[in-house]
């Protein structure tokens, strides 16, 4: 570490993440004191990345620490929230020198001073296996107000904001799989947008909603699941991209091109439900009684499995 031990190292990386911020001790403490906010309540969210499952091996470290911020940032936008603070943990790799652990703190620090988030603590740890990194973000929502899951309604209509299907694409290009001669669909997968520009839109008008990381299909299920409520998803209403269009045109199946689209995950959308149309939403379906979603291509109904990625242990 050029002479420089973990808490020098902590000094002159991840010190000016914190912006001075009241609580914080200049991170020179064991601890943070997080202050209170009269009238709101404290919306906390966690999200862990690890090389080669959630991002790309030898990936740029800067695009890492962006990923890292943009990913959690997702959760917060979801729940109708206004980006606070967060806590890191990282355990770096063999391959992060100094250049490398210095490069992951100016991405981390790029989008955290963006949203206006203030590093308030956490931990660096060394490890021999892949390189880890986890973020606890917090934000502010009016007492009572945060948008769950729960609260979807028979009689609302389901929407998704932006695109859908762009970072499951992206994945193959990154890998070589699919051509991508402007690098948008790539650069979609490597560096996803944390749609903070519609947490109002959500807090004030939407019933339910999560953000769309592990499958459009898989997260509306999270929705219909909390909230007791069958949903009707048509596949030919769901949003796509130039680029994603293109690639549709070339499969002879589109139907089955569309359900893998609307399965791939890492898209950080947001999926809700509302009584009333949502700006920069689309409407892709319907809340309905009953239970689990009901994945339509016309009239017919699809077996769309799980309908994206599923967390467990190997």
């Amino acid at each position: 570490m050029s002479g420089l031990d973990e808490f020098g190292e902590i000094a002159r990386l991840f010190r000016p993440l914190a912006r001075g911020a009241e609580g914080a001790f200049e991170l020179l403490d064991d601890a943070a004191v997080v202050p209170q906010r009269p009238g709101y309540d404290l919306v906390i969210t966690k999200d862990a990345i690890v090389e080669g499952v959630h991002f790309l091996e030898r990936e740029d470290p800067t695009l890492i620490g962006r990923r890292l911020a943009r990913v959690n940032l997702s959760d917060l936008a979801a729940k109708g929230a206004e980006p606070f603070a967060a806590f890191l943990a990282v355990a770096w790799s063999k391959r992060f020198d100094e250049a490398g652990r210095a490069a992951f703190a100016a991405g981390l620090g790029m989008e955290l001073k963006t949203a206006g988030v203030s590093l308030m603590g956490g931990d660096t740890v060394a490890t021999p296996g892949p390189f880890t990194a986890s973020l606890t973000a917090m934000g502010w929502v009016p007492a009572g107000r945060m948008v769950r899951r729960a609260g979807a309604q028979p009689g609302d209509r389901l929407m998704v904001s932006g695109h859908i299907g762009d970072g499951w694409l992206g994945l193959a290009a990154a890998q070589g799989q699919l051509g991508d001669p402007d690098g948008y669909l790539e650069g979609r997968y490597r560096l996803p947008t944390a749609r903070l520009d519609l947490a109002r839109t959500v807090l004030e008008h939407a019933t339910a909603a999560a953000d769309v990381s592990d499958g459009l299909i898989a997260d509306a299920g999270n929705i219909a699941r909390a909230s007791q409520v069958g949903l009707i998803l048509n596949l030919e209403q769901v949003p796509l991209s130039l680029s994603a269009k293109a690639w549709l045109l070339a499969q002879s199946d589109p139907a089955a091109a569309r359900l893998a689209l609307a399965s791939g995950g890492d898209d950080y959308e947001i999926v809700a439900t509302s009584s009333v149309a949502l700006p920069g939403f689309t409407v892709i379906g319907d809340v309905v009684a009953g239970h689990g979603v009901d994945v339509r291509w016309g009239d017919a109904s699809m077996d769309a499995g799980v309908g994206g990625w599923r967390h467990g242990l190997a």
